[in-house]
């Protein structure tokens, strides 16, 4: 009885109105169509936002150089020469920052393998030590790729700009001398406060002020050109980005843990 009311069905089905079933389908497949168009038109306009991003940057980054950096420099080495070291504390903030989060990493460790789950700003938190770890790793192919020299003599006899008159490129070239550009402290700190500022956009006025803060210290302790921390914060925020989007497109989450999104973060606060 089963069998014959199941073949009943299935025989109404396949010869049931055409008309009917032709408009199902085309909805069925409208649907999906316009739902597949506005993921890829996201994933689009996503792009489209960090190539735009990225030649933003790169006239910046250009400009500073041919009409920027060196007018600073010397400008901040008469003006600013004597308050060096009030500068000096504030670009420190990066080296700071860093370990900390690292550390707090390490207690989150603890609190995991003893059997208990991540939360959601534990989450954030480990994700930004990986962002500050990951992002040492580029940081010195560039400094090494671009050679670049110091705008002041402060460290190990460097060549500069202020005592030796030398703003130039030198690739490959290697050494303590050769690597102002990108800075590494904009790296760290961008590294770290990109991961925040995607988990919780709700604070980013306070991320903004962790950034100006080093990047206003190596500049007016006369560490780098200007185009060395444009190009350290860029690089700094792309490997936090990307370490979010890894994060975000996994299988599943570690921890079964929600994928981190400025929309799932604010709700828990």
């Amino acid at each position: 009885m089963a069998l014959s009311t199941r073949l009943e069905t299935e025989y109404n089905f396949c010869f049931c109105d055409n008309s009917a079933i032709s408009q199902r389908l085309s909805v069925s497949l409208t649907r999906q169509f316009i739902a597949q168009t506005a993921g890829d038109d996201v994933n689009m306009t996503d792009l489209q936002k960090w190539a735009m991003a990225l030649l933003i940057w790169l006239l910046c980054i250009t400009a500073s150089f041919l009409w920027i950096d060196r007018p600073v420099a010397f400008l901040v080495h008469t003006e600013l020469e004597g308050y060096r070291a009030i500068f000096d504390v504030t670009a420190r903030l990066p080296k700071v920052l860093g370990p900390l989060v690292v550390a707090c990493t390490l207690l989150i460790g603890v609190w995991v393998v003893v059997g208990q789950r991540m939360t959601e700003i534990q989450t954030i938190i480990v994700i930004s030590a990986l962002s500050w770890a990951v992002s040492d790793v580029p940081e010195n192919w560039l400094k090494f790729a671009f050679g670049r020299t110091w705008p002041d003599t402060w460290m190990q006899d460097n060549p500069s700009l202020i005592r030796d008159g030398v703003d130039n490129f030198n690739p490959f070239h290697g050494g303590p001398g050769f690597a102002a550009f990108p800075s590494g402290h904009m790296v760290a700190i961008c590294a770290i406060m990109s991961v925040y500022w995607i988990g919780y956009p709700r604070f980013r006025a306070i991320y903004a002020i962790c950034v100006a803060i080093p990047f206003i210290g190596l500049l007016g302790a006369n560490y780098h050109f200007v185009s060395d921390l444009i190009a350290g914060s860029f690089l700094g925020t792309l490997v936090g980005w990307t370490i979010v989007t890894l994060w975000n497109a996994g299988i599943r989450p570690v921890g079964h843990l929600p994928a981190l999104s400025p929309k799932s973060a604010d709700k828990k606060i």
